[in-house]
């Protein structure tokens, strides 16, 4: 218990003594923010003038015809680059075929309005995220598809829809195959888009549509809630692609951060290779990496705000979601820890329980049980006597009697009346 009790002293020692900020610490994280809020701004900026989301959607690109040519895909001569060739081809392959596909607002019995550009977002099932896998699921199960409409979530039957698979599992592998697989299809734009495409959403994008609330400036600065701003944006070219690109700028922040600090720990302060990892439990660390993403997001703030002539959806297009969000987590995250609320606090809590269980264990098993019994039938024999006593005078003599055969000593000498009755005397319990 002891030794558990000073490592604990020793690690709070350490995170309060050795694990604080100085002046360079907070000069290289606003610098390496700077580097980033700077690749922000001048690489990323909106979709549609993004150099960054340029090499983003090459790379996707790349990918899927990796994964068409593995799965099939057999071009024609000269056709090998043509990545709306592979698209099309994941997007007629029959073997995974879904049924939440809807696009148009008579596919949808006209309940609310839907486009080719729009229904990525529209349709849960459509995310590439948790919340997309969950709603894939249930759709292809239970022959419905499932939208984000006019802030509400509306779910439609679709044409009778049976997985492939002998039991439940495999029936549920097949559907997150299917998944999988529409996702390829549609990450890279349609097979039939002009241009560039609306690919699919950021992940968690799709809530989004729930907010339905507020009046800002739209295209042709027509008002419009926010929930038609971030589809507006979506159709724009905020998609999960371009979300590639607005992550390039908060790596190279967060991993400069990391390098430099490990760099100086090891280098400069003669700390171990094994006290230099760069993690989350030294709270200079975690400082570092909140005031450089800080400084990234608000460089990105003013940007958009200065660039966007006071129209919201050029502001929200110009912000950087990827590092807001981070921004956020990095800053609950802080104050989980400060409030002891994080994993590490709640395991040493368990680490003190469990050494102090132990040596109460180890003293249950050093104590004389024969003795205890004893000592158990004793206290058992006199609690009978003083059951059994009638008045004030043979409590005494009881008591008494009891103070000798349990060898305890008496608070007075002699007979108690004539000890009380001198003014001088004290009771003394001992």
């Amino acid at each position: 218990m002891d030794y558990l009790g000073n490592n604990l002293e020793e690690e709070k020692q350490f995170l309060l003594n050795d694990d604080k900020c100085d002046k360079y610490d907070y000069l290289i994280a606003v610098g390496c923010g700077a580097i980033g809020g700077l690749i922000d701004i001048f690489l990323v900026g909106t979709p549609g003038e993004s150099q960054l989301c340029n090499l983003t959607d090459s790379q996707v690109n790349e990918i899927v015809k990796k994964f068409a040519k593995k799965n099939g895909w057999n071009p024609k001569k000269g056709n090998e680059n043509n990545v709306k060739s592979a698209i099309g081809f994941l997007e007629r392959h029959d073997k995974h075929k879904i049924n939440y596909d809807q696009r148009l607002k008579s596919q949808v019995q006209d309940m609310f309005d839907i486009a080719p550009n729009t229904h990525h977002m529209m349709s849960l099932a459509h995310s590439p995220d948790p919340i997309g896998l969950f709603f894939s699921i249930l759709n292809q199960f239970t022959s419905t598809s499932t939208f984000i409409a006019d802030g509400r979530r509306v779910t439609i039957d679709t044409e009778t829809f049976e997985l492939q698979g002998g039991d439940f599992i495999s029936k549920i592998m097949c559907g997150i195959a299917n998944w999988f697989w529409h996702l390829m299809s549609d990450v890279a734009g349609a097979s039939g888009s002009h241009g560039r495409g609306s690919g699919i959403v950021i992940p968690f994008y799709e809530l989004f549509g729930y907010l339905n609330v507020g009046k800002f400036s739209g295209v042709d600065n027509q008002k419009a809630t926010f929930a038609e701003i971030a589809q507006q944006a979506f159709v724009k070219g905020y998609d999960a692609r371009f979300g590639m690109a607005m992550a390039i700028p908060v790596v190279i922040t967060d991993l400069s951060i990391r390098l430099i600090w490990c760099c100086r720990r090891f280098f400069q302060k003669g700390y171990s290779l094994k006290d230099c990892i760069p993690v989350s439990s030294h709270a200079d660390l975690r400082v570092m990496i909140l005031v450089g993403n800080g400084t990234l997001c608000a460089m990105d703030g003013i940007d958009a705000a200065v660039r966007s002539g006071g129209n919201f959806l050029a502001f929200f297009m110009r912000l950087n979601l990827v590092a807001w969000l981070k921004m956020l987590r990095l800053v609950l995250k802080e104050i989980a820890i400060r409030l002891g609320m994080q994993k590490d606090e709640t395991l040493n809590a368990l680490k003190c329980v469990d050494a102090a269980m132990d040596n109460y264990l180890q003293e249950i098993k050093e104590y004389d049980i024969e003795n205890f019994e004893i000592e158990t039938a004793n206290y058992n024999c006199y609690i009978e006597t003083l059951a059994n006593v009638n008045n004030v005078e043979d409590l005494n003599k009881t008591l008494t009697n009891i103070y000798d055969m349990m060898d305890i000593p008496k608070a007075w000498n002699g007979d108690l009346d004539d000890f009380m009755s001198d003014s001088n005397n004290q009771l003394v319990f001992e």
